[in-house]
């Protein structure tokens, strides 16, 4: 009896090293594996040595799929194509396209990542948007319902998404506003297949405020809001549904160069607002929220022909992009805050642009076999 459990643990040991698209093909070499790698322990096992361990992880990005075909000058009807597409988070070599799963040939994008997990919808969310929680890795996914509480039409509709370990459960936060003041939030939960409205609003949230960048984080959805002249990151608890406000550093004025994320397990502010003193660089003001308080950090210099900051890896790395302007794409850049080195990853992302605003995108993967069987 002994022998056999010890052989099971190395059989499991062995197993949970393995990527994904492996262990899918191994559910049909008989019942037993499939039983095992099917279960919710061992999906467990799986995505917990991936995320300690670093397996498996790689660099989700938005780019063109036809480098040579960016413009054509002679075309004003020409559309760019885009690709969502998995890099090795080592060599940079592009690993896997991700294809919408329901086969639309529609962009979309991701509004959250974790693990193995992501959330995409409609490039400008509407309160009606199609919303599903998709794991490319495993091939499934879950489409929630539409929301039966909302019937007025919202001017902004912000989407977040990510994992409550307090409550064991994935939520989806989706915040909306009209122009007249008038704020909604609601919440998803994978658990029970539904959303939840959100009834106890602050009062200092009933007030002119614009949004601009957010994150997700321990359940936790962060969004930095502007109620002029302040600045302040409004943090909304998914699983206790409770709101907090912190006003930002006094030197922060400008939305413009300003990003939030998480650095070291903890929420971070950057701001590239202002030049550097060192001819031909620029900085990067960096602070830590610790204890609800906001701790100061040493700038970042960088070179100032990297354009701007696109968020921060699962490495602790800035992830930044030099601009080129002739091609209609930015050079994706790591660059490591503590050594001041920048590693050029040779990813080429893809600029999307509403009006004046330009985005791109870059986060982090890890892969996971979360809602293989549901689970």
């Amino acid at each position: 009896m002994t022998f056999t459990l010890r052989k099971k643990e190395i059989l499991i040991d062995i197993l949970a090293r393995l990527p994904a698209k492996s262990l899918i093909r191994f559910l049909c070499t008989c019942k037993s594996w499939s039983d095992l790698i099917g279960s919710s322990s061992f999906v467990s096992t799986h995505l917990h040595r991936n995320v300690t361990k670093h397996d498996h992880v790689y660099l989700l990005c938005l780019h063109h799929p036809n480098f040579e075909r960016l413009v054509d000058p002679d075309n004003p009807y020409f559309k760019k194509e885009f690709q969502w597409s998995l890099f090795s988070n080592e060599t940079f070599k592009q690993c896997y396209k991700l294809n919408h799963p329901l086969g639309s040939t529609e962009h979309y994008v991701i509004y959250g990542s974790s693990n193995g997990l992501v959330c995409i919808s409609d490039e400008i969310l509407n309160f009606d948007s199609p919303i599903h929680i998709w794991n490319p890795s495993v091939r499934k996914f879950r489409t929630p319902p539409m929301s039966t509480s909302i019937n007025i039409k919202f001017n902004y509709i912000a989407l977040q998404f990510g994992f409550h370990p307090r409550v064991n459960d994935y939520k989806a936060v989706r915040m909306m506003r009209t122009n007249k003041d008038a704020l909604a939030v609601e919440v998803y939960s994978l658990r029970t297949d539904s959303w939840k409205m959100i009834e106890a609003i602050p009062p200092w949230l009933k007030c002119t405020w614009q949004h601009h960048k957010g994150t997700f984080f321990n359940g936790i959805s962060y969004h930095i809001i502007e109620k002029c002249p302040i600045f302040s990151i409004m943090s909304f608890d998914s699983g206790s549904e409770e709101f907090e406000e912190f006003i930002a550093p006094d030197v922060i004025c400008s939305s413009w160069g300003l990003f939030i994320d998480l650095y070291k397990e903890q929420i971070c502010l950057l701001s590239s607002f202002y030049s550097c003193e060192e001819k031909g660089m620029r900085k990067i003001d960096f602070w830590v929220l610790q204890e609800k308080r906001w701790k100061q950090l040493c700038p970042f210099i960088y070179p100032s022909h990297y354009y701007g900051t696109l968020g921060i890896s699962k490495d602790n790395e800035l992830l930044m992009e030099k601009r080129d302007f002739s091609r209609g794409i930015g050079d994706l850049h790591l660059c490591n805050y503590e050594s001041k080195q920048v590693l050029e990853t040779g990813i080429d992302l893809a600029t999307i642009k509403y009006g004046e605003i330009e985005f791109l995108f870059a986060i982090t993967y890890i892969e996971s076999l979360v809602l293989l069987n549901n689970t």
